[in-house]
């Protein structure tokens, strides 16, 4: 699909909600990838402030990223060259996207302010080519769960702050069965259960089925699209946030990279 289709239309007053593909740090290289999410950016509002919930942050009671100007990234990562773990990505200060994140949250959850905790690679990885100035004010919220209907639950708190200006960001992979993977290069062989998965949520997305998602566990090519569960998981934030009746899903990237699906896509 070409980004440009659809999407420059957005109503400026709302932004969107997205769950994307964040790749590991050699997604920077990748001038394929890169060119895509630089083209999905300049497709949509420019936002006040982002909102990242990452697979790489799994923290319950829910817990808010440090918001002073320029935190320290997170390099939860291994194995790949040095230059990656001197990046940086100096955000302005989140303090006015706190007070915002804290009102739509109920008192039934517990929300916890961080004072040092930085971005993981799940935000940083991804921002440094969505909005490369690094201009823009960003938060992490954590996952509290892994269950779709609870993490439904939190999306939809979180869809007023659409109307303020905060671009809601759900950073996983759409399949991750990286112990079944021998091939690490972008353009390697699709396993089967990997391609089997993808089109399985694309059929469910493509028709706006949000319950059949619900069931991915018995998906095709379950488990070994994703043995562990929380990359998978920020989709159900980003289709709460989303559950309007013209929010239907929309895919922005697809395709491989490592053999594993890249399909990104936004709501509204």
């Amino acid at each position: 699909m070409n980004a440009s289709e659809d999407l420059s239309g957005a109503i400026e007053a709302r932004m969107p909600a997205i769950y994307l593909g964040h790749g590991a740090p050699p997604l920077l290289d990748d001038a394929q990838w890169t060119r895509q999410l630089s083209e999905w950016t300049a497709n949509m509002p420019a936002p006040k402030e982002i909102l990242v919930v990452s697979a790489h942050w799994e923290q319950a009671p829910l817990a808010l990223s440090a918001t002073h100007a320029a935190v320290p990234l997170v390099y939860d990562f291994w194995g790949f060259e040095s230059r990656f773990y001197s990046m940086t990505y100096p955000t302005p200060d989140a303090s006015l996207l706190a007070k915002k994140v804290r009102p739509v949250i109920p008192d039934t959850y517990s929300l916890h302010q961080h004072s040092t905790r930085g971005l993981d690679h799940g935000s940083w990885v991804p921002l440094k080519v969505l909005y490369p100035d690094a201009s823009v004010p960003v938060l992490q919220l954590s996952l509290p769960t892994l269950d779709p209907e609870e993490l439904l639950k939190l999306g939809k708190h979180l869809r007023p702050l659409r109307d303020e200006g905060v671009l809601i960001i759900g950073s996983g992979f759409m399949t991750h069965g990286l112990p079944f993977l021998s091939d690490f290069r972008p353009d390697a062989a699709v396993p089967a259960w990997s391609e089997e998965f993808d089109s399985w949520v694309k059929e469910a997305l493509d028709g706006g089925d949000i319950e059949e998602l619900m069931k991915f566990r018995e998906a095709p090519g379950m488990p070994f699209a994703h043995p562990t569960t929380e990359h998978f998981a920020p989709l159900f934030v980003v289709l709460g946030a989303g559950q309007e009746p013209d929010d239907r899903p929309q895919t922005v990237i697809d395709g491989y990279w490592w053999g594993l699906a890249k399909r990104s896509l936004q709501v509204a």
